[in-house]
Formats: C-alpha cells, sequence, structure tokens
C-alpha cells in the first residue's frame, strides 16, 4: 500500500492519492473523516496489474482518520502518518496529516 501526497502551489489543497495492491479484491474504497465514512463515496479504480488506485483533495493543515475497505474487509494503511485509536470502531484507523 501506498500514500503519495501532491501540495497545490495555488491553493490550500493537497491531492491525495491511495494506492493498494488488491490482486484478487472485487472492490477496494478509502473511507474517513473526510467523506464522512461514506462506502460509497470514494472507491478506488482497479488497474489492469491488479492494484486499485484512487486520488482526492484535501485541506492543508487538516488531519483525517480513514480506513480502507477490501471486499468488505477493514483494512489499515501501513504508510500512514499514524495510528490512532477510535473507540466507536473500537480499532485503530490509520491517519493522514496534511
Amino acid at each position: 500500500m501506498a500514500i503519495s501526497k501532491q501540495y497545490l502551489k495555488t491553493k490550500p489543497i493537497c491531492k491525495v492519492t491511495f494506492t493498494v495492491p488488491a490482486e484478487t479484491a472485487e472492490s477496494v474504497v478509502v473511507i474517513g473523516t473526510f467523506n464522512d465514512w461514506n462506502p460509497k463515496a470514494t472507491p478506488l479504480k482497479k488497474l489492469k496489474n491488479g492494484t486499485f488506485k484512487g486520488m482526492v483533495n484535501l485541506d492543508v493543515d487538516s488531519v483525517y482518520e480513514f480506513r480502507y475497505v477490501v471486499d468488505g474487509e477493514f483494512v489499515n494503511e501501513i504508510d500512514a502518518d499514524e495510528q490512532v485509536w477510535n473507540d466507536f470502531a473500537d480499532a485503530e484507523n490509520s491517519v493522514l496529516k496534511i
């Protein structure tokens, strides 16, 4: 898994690209505080090599919690800026610091 961040010079926006290798998966979505944890808001596109990829624009100077949903199973990003415990989910969430 991987995250890449591209900060825009003209706007206080960061383009964040999520990449998830999941060759056997049917679907991968990213859910988090930036999309109100909506599993339909940010589906990742499956590429020919079996990797899923997608991009979101996020405000700078912000912190976001998120997780992937791979075929219905929650998965954390190992390359996230940190992991934080979430009592509601009774699990850790990945964190992006923009």
